[in-house]
């Protein structure tokens, strides 16, 4: 059996972060840049008078989050190609820890080891769910995509990480499938998770990164800001139908590998899809539907989780 450790969520508090998240409070900017000195270049004083780095500079992101990754779980290797997503590493692992709720026994408490086995679907060449699950329980990961560049990356940060005997990669090459062509006979997974693409073309990406930046005051017409603060190729952040989509897609897939998974999840950006999820996963006959509410400051997210099985743990 695998060691585990706790807790699970306080359902009673409002949504915040994860109790397991590393991430509470306010950045130390002071430990961070002990760990990685490079960060020091980019700390600013906001308008309160606190330390931070400029969230529009996409150099400024990446060297922050390699010193966030560095401090609180040992990557000391961490890049990404110019133009691909940034991940913002309190969201992603709150998402991880959440889920991993969802494998706890009836203590609460989680397993961990590499008996646990997650699929973690467009894992980017960021690989940053396989990278903090391993880091935080030990368990084994196989990464997917479609894109051979982010496979690539990917395969550079693991292996310099040392964690090819727990983080597997594969190609999707059927960019309209999600389990079909990757996930094999004999596999098995005990959690799936997916951050999927949540806008239908370039154009619709484009309008919402400068909604956001108008509604935090920061277009400044003397200033060439970031199109994509967090960047993001194609698949990273578009497809045939945005999130709604493509989450439909994961759901109807995840129907004939039920055998296979016990929960499959997915985050939903746009709280408008969670409704048709939800009826769509009730009308294919899922036994278990947990919708999770996370939140980071100002910003509201969730994450659905569903399994076929009725004796799944929850």
């Amino acid at each position: 059996m695998p060691a585990r450790s706790k807790p699970p969520h306080d359902a009673t508090q409002p949504p915040a972060l994860h109790p397991r998240n590393r991430h509470q409070g306010r950045y130390d900017f002071a430990e961070l840049i002990a760990s990685h000195p490079p960060l020091g270049r980019f700390v600013i004083t906001n308008p309160y008078g606190k330390p931070s780095i400029d969230f529009a500079d996409p150099e400024a992101v990446k060297v922050f989050n390699r010193a966030l990754l560095k401090h609180h779980y040992r990557i000391e290797h961490w890049d990404i190609p110019a133009g691909y997503l940034c991940p913002p590493i309190p969201g992603r692992a709150d998402y991880l820890h959440g889920a991993a709720d969802l494998l706890a026994g009836p203590d609460g408490e989680v397993p961990r080891g590499n008996q646990v086995r997650v699929l973690d679907i467009g894992t980017g060449a960021n690989c940053i769910y396989p990278l903090l699950g391993q880091r935080e329980y030990g368990w084994r990961f196989v990464g997917s995509d479609i894109d051979g560049t982010a496979l690539a990356c990917a395969r550079t940060l693991i292996e310099a990480n040392r964690l090819t005997d727990h983080i597997e990669l594969r190609r999707q090459a059927q960019p309209r499938h999600i389990f079909h062509g990757l996930v094999r006979p004999d596999d098995h997974f005990d959690l799936t998770l997916c951050n999927p693409p949540f806008h239908a073309s370039a154009e619709e990406a484009t309008r919402g990164s400068q909604r956001k930046w108008r509604n935090l005051g920061r277009l400044d017409p003397k200033r060439k800001l970031p199109v994509l603060n967090f960047g993001g190729q194609a698949a990273e952040l578009w497809c045939e139908g945005g999130e709604a989509g493509f989450i439909a897609r994961l759901a109807q897939e995840s129907a004939e590998f039920a055998e296979q998974v016990v929960w499959f999840s997915t985050l939903v950006s746009k709280g408008a899809n969670v409704e048709g999820l939800v009826a769509r996963l009730k009308r294919m006959g899922v036994r278990q539907i947990r919708t999770i509410d996370m939140a980071q400051g100002q910003k509201r997210s969730r994450f659905v989780a569903w399994s076929y099985r009725g004796d799944a743990k929850a």
